[in-house]
């Protein structure tokens, strides 16, 4: 029987793939572009309940731009370890800027540094060329504190559909879906595999 409420579903199941699973909050995430042609990669879970699923990034980044004209988006976590799959469709939203500041600053410093240094998803002359940003922005900040820069923040998906997928034999899967109703309630489901 499901349970009535998916965010405590996929803590149950976040919770077991970090005792069992190396990165258990790396996810692919796909966006589209002014097309309609996706995109897909790997980014990394950083926060999750009832307000939805968060993430950070370089807003400049083509994942950034994509979001920026469409933020409709699809999530998917896959533990091979415990043969199980969540998939999240929903529509993003900006992070506050103090919920930006605060993750920012919870970060090593070399990454903070790395997020200044980085353009990412830009052309990149040579491996050298990226050192010399980060040598630059270690000598400006020193030892003192690394201000977040404006181009780099969080994004949080508010779902409308989440899959619940486990592996069985003989490919006999277990599928269970929750789509969000007028209410802001969950409508529940089971698919065949």
């Amino acid at each position: 029987m499901m349970m009535q409420d998916p965010f405590e579903r996929f803590a149950d199941w976040f919770d077991e793939a970090n005792k069992a699973e190396d990165m258990a909050e790396a996810m692919s995430i796909a966006t589209v572009d002014e097309h309609g042609r996706p995109s897909v990669r790997m980014v990394l879970l950083k926060d999750h309940g009832p307000d939805g699923f968060t993430f950070y990034t370089n807003l400049g980044s083509r994942k950034g731009q994509e979001i920026a004209n469409n933020p409709n988006m699809a999530f998917c976590f896959h533990w091979k370890s415990l043969a199980r799959q969540i998939r999240i469709e929903g529509e993003v939203s900006a992070v506050s800027d103090d919920e930006a500041d605060a993750y920012f600053i919870s970060r090593a410093k070399d990454s903070q540094i790395g997020a200044w240094a980085s353009k990412q998803s830009q052309p990149m002359e040579g491996r050298f060329e990226f050192e010399a940003r980060i040598l630059k922005y270690t000598t400006k900040f020193g030892l003192g504190k690394v201000p977040r820069p404006e181009f780099w923040s969080g994004f949080r998906m508010k779902p409308r559909r989440i899959e619940f997928w486990q592996d069985r034999k003989f490919r006999l899967h277990d599928r269970h879906i929750y789509t969000r109703n007028e209410q802001e309630g969950w409508d529940t489901e089971t698919l065949y595999p």
